[in-house]
């Protein structure tokens, strides 16, 4: 990517609504290549296709001007959900830097004919999809009323998502030191019904990361989708970090801070000394 991750994130926006035109030959050897490569901090594979919906008769009923999609699946172990949505994302984030518009999509596919076109087997599970295309100049009046209605442009107050040393100190941006920009991208970043169950406490070099559930997200078939969203949020905080020379690992070490009961210890975030 030649522009800057910042730039990129705050470029993307989820898109429904698409002008029609096929993918350019340049730009598809640059996705398939892409898509081989894509990878993620905890080592998980994920297996990524490019699906025609005419083929394996794919359906969204919010999606128009697109017969393409990217899908994915994932085994079902532990933390696979967060690499799923860390390496979406950043396959996301790539098209975005060449011109092409994706949106995640979970309830409103056609799931059936997704899953088997995925080839999914009883041990994985494929939690979205996403259309590809060069996004159209104008949204569908739908489009326009679903974003209008998650508030798909607003985000939660830095302070509100992001703590220090504890969820009884709210962090604000001046104090975040090394990770201000990386925790205002991990802001940004799109959620499931833009819920933005992203949470996280800075304790000196290291940063915590949890899970804010939202009760309308659970008992899904699927897995946690919410954990999908964790993932892209960690996408964005590394990914940032990484552009300006800083490296880290994500480690399972869980400080045992005091939580409420609707939020859930997922990671946490060292930076190599």
């Amino acid at each position: 990517m030649d522009t800057s991750v910042k730039e990129i994130i705050r470029r993307r926006k989820s898109v429904r609504t698409f002008s029609g035109e096929p993918i350019s030959p340049e730009d598809r050897q640059k996705l398939d290549e892409f898509l081989k490569k894509v990878d993620n901090p905890f080592a998980i594979p994920i297996e990524f296709r490019v699906l025609d919906a005419k083929k394996y008769g794919l359906s969204s009923p919010v999606i128009i001007g697109t017969d393409e999609y990217v899908a994915a699946k994932v085994s079902r172990i532990p933390q696979s959900e967060i690499a799923y949505g860390y390496s979406l994302e950043k396959f996301c984030l790539f098209a975005v830097s060449l011109g092409i518009g994706t949106v995640m999509l979970a309830a409103t596919i056609s799931r059936g004919a997704f899953e088997k076109a995925m080839d999914v087997g009883d041990t994985e599970v494929m939690p979205v999809a996403s259309p590809i295309g060069y996004p159209s100049e104008k949204r569908s009046v739908r489009e326009r009323l679903m974003r209008k209605g998650i508030k798909a442009d607003e985000r939660l107050p830095f302070d509100t998502l992001f703590f220090e040393n504890s969820f009884a100190q709210s962090l604000s941006p001046e104090r975040a030191g090394i990770f201000r920009d990386a925790l205002e991208m991990t802001r940004l970043a799109p959620s499931a019904g833009n819920k933005q169950p992203c949470r996280a406490v800075v304790c000196e070099n290291r940063v915590h990361f949890y899970e804010k559930k939202a009760k309308a997200m659970q008992n899904n078939s699927l897995g946690d989708i919410q954990k999908v969203d964790i993932g892209i949020a960690l996408a964005h905080f590394d990914l940032t970090l990484q552009e300006v020379g800083i490296t880290g690992r994500f480690v399972v070490e869980d400080p045992g801070l005091e939580t409420d009961d609707q939020t859930e210890y997922i990671v946490t975030y060292e930076v190599n000394c």
